[in-house]
């Protein structure tokens, strides 16, 4: 095994690239976007996945980049501060985990593997041909090559996934919840904080973070589960607007600037769920094989860690794919398993379904703020994700 290709140049395309390379194979990364993502929401790196970049080398780095969000606040329709908290209370960080802007951690990791690793930009899989003695691809672009094995890490709507397992209406699964997030300007002149305004059926925030001039907005609203997700721009900005018609607080102005946004995201919330990950010389990686949703918190963690255990175990079986991609579900899918759990269950506490469970839990919140256990409450609610950070044993793979 020494030639694979990848299909996706996101956290798991290219951290599986930098440790395939480091095994002694020859990765080639291929992305249809024509550069490497920039901008996007801050994201954690917790438990397992803190190991996994240290052993990379840029731990350091990555807390160089630290977002150093002071804190946050629930706010009410007047603006009315109801509960604050210190930063990593309100993003549920313990025990030195990380967090960075998903635009800072792509390009650190791009570089560190631009020298040594063959990315093709603005292409994509068109065709794939598994065969005994190798992958035929076809890309967009026209050409054709053979892998010794293909990667799929291109996210929750994989192409790879739909060539070489089947639809994505057979794995994805909707949590009935849509997110939307794209830049605007801070006009409310944050300094390293986010405020969080709840009303019935939909969540905004804004945020500011010490590595970006302008603020965040971020969208979380309750959906029908059987309608897909739009996928045309302007029709997406049209059900974010028409979902957060004649809410308070700042909101109108927040959803303004979805129309100047150089980098407006929206897509559904889902997990993906298959009984297996490979199929032949193909496997999936990362959001594309057992994506916990954005809810999670975990997604970022579980591509950090699913890129190593892939490209160790492909190490460890010393060119016998199929023991390497079995060794890699065995040790990742109770992993998966527990970090997807968490997604559920964090959206309910994320988007109350009614008013009245909007003014319960403000009152909740303010009460909570003057208490003096407030802390150790705050840690029952995070310690059920530290305990899924950390839910796998990472072997030395070159030890």
């Amino acid at each position: 095994m020494k030639t694979v290709l990848i299909s996706g140049a996101g956290v798991a395309g290219v951290t599986l690239a930098y440790w395939l390379q480091r095994h002694g194979c020859t990765p080639t990364v291929v992305e249809r976007a024509p550069r490497i993502r920039e901008g996007g929401y801050k994201l954690d790196i917790r438990g397992a996945a803190l190991t996994v970049v240290e052993r990379m080398g840029v731990l350091d780095a990555i807390r160089s980049m630290s977002t150093d969000v002071r804190g946050g606040s629930v706010v009410d329709a007047s603006g009315r501060r109801v509960a604050s908290m210190d930063g990593d209370t309100f993003g549920g960080r313990v025990h030195g985990d990380a967090e960075i802007q998903r635009g800072d951690l792509h390009r650190l990791l791009y570089d560190l593997t631009k020298d040594d690793v063959e990315y093709r930009f603005g292409d994509s899989i068109a065709s794939i041909d598994d065969g005994p003695d190798g992958v035929t691809v076809t890309f967009d672009g026209g050409d054709t090559r053979v892998f010794d094995l293909v990667v799929g890490a291109d996210g929750l709507h994989s192409r790879t996934r739909a060539l070489a397992f089947g639809p994505e209406e057979d794995f994805v699964r909707e949590l009935g919840y849509r997110v939307s997030v794209f830049s605007v300007p801070n006009h409310l002149n944050l300094d390293r904080w986010e405020l969080t305004y709840v009303g019935p059926g939909r969540t905004a925030l804004t945020y500011s973070t010490a590595q970006d001039a302008e603020a965040k907005a971020m969208f979380l609203f309750a959906a029908d589960p059987a309608v897909p997700a739009p996928r045309d721009r302007a029709a997406q900005q049209r059900m974010l607007a028409d979902a957060y018609a004649g809410e308070g607080w700042e909101v109108p102005r927040l959803i303004e600037g979805m129309a100047a946004a150089p980098d407006f995201y929206f897509d559904s919330l889902a997990q993906v769920h298959l009984d297996r990950w490979s199929n032949g010389r193909v496997v999936l990686l990362g959001d594309a094989a057992y994506c916990a949703s954005p809810a999670s918190g975990q997604g970022t963690s579980l591509a950090l860690v699913g890129a190593y255990v892939l490209a160790g175990e492909l190490a460890a079986a010393r060119g016998d794919h199929e023991r390497g991609f079995d060794a890699y579900e065995q040790r990742m899918r109770p992993f998966a398993e527990k970090n997807q759990k968490l997604g559920p269950s964090n959206i309910k506490r994320m988007v109350m379904k009614s008013r009245a469970q909007v003014r319960v839990s403000m009152a909740m919140l303010a009460l909570m703020g003057r208490m003096p256990g407030r802390d150790r409450m705050m840690a029952k609610v995070i310690e059920p994700i530290h305990r899924a950070a950390n839910a796998i044993t990472l072997e030395n793979y070159e030890g």
